[in-house]
């Protein structure tokens, strides 16, 4: 990006996010992305049932109770961050599931191609 005389750089954003997609679908089988997505969600329903909430913006205007003590805001404050890196981890397993076969297809082509050039 031009900026003024220097040029700045910036992330690219899309690879970082098809890289960390990329990453989820080789480290980890099927399963174990399904059985993560499934705590995560469990883990999403005991804040819910414990808060009274459906989703962590309610959570956070919660924050503006007078009656709450300085180590009750700090639990909800950290089980807000916590929910919004689950809902972002949910999201990252999701695209990962959906596009598991294709980058197994994939990787199965390069390895063909490179099995026949050996040949």
């Amino acid at each position: 990006v031009e900026a003024g005389e220097t040029t700045r750089y910036q992330p690219d954003y899309t690879r970082l996010l098809f890289e960390e997609i990329r990453t989820l679908i080789e480290e980890n089988t099927r399963e174990e992305l399904r059985s993560e997505l499934a705590a995560i969600t469990e883990e999403i329903e005991e804040w819910q049932a414990t808060y009274d909430v459906e989703t962590w913006e309610e959570l956070e205007q919660s924050l503006a109770d007078g009656d709450l003590a300085s180590a009750e805001l700090r639990e909800r404050r950290d089980v807000i961050t916590r929910w919004e890196e689950n809902l972002e981890d949910r999201r990252f397993i999701k695209h990962a599931l959906s596009l598991y076969s294709d980058v197994e297809a994939a990787r199965e082509q390069m390895v063909d191609v490179a099995d026949r050039s050996m040949r």
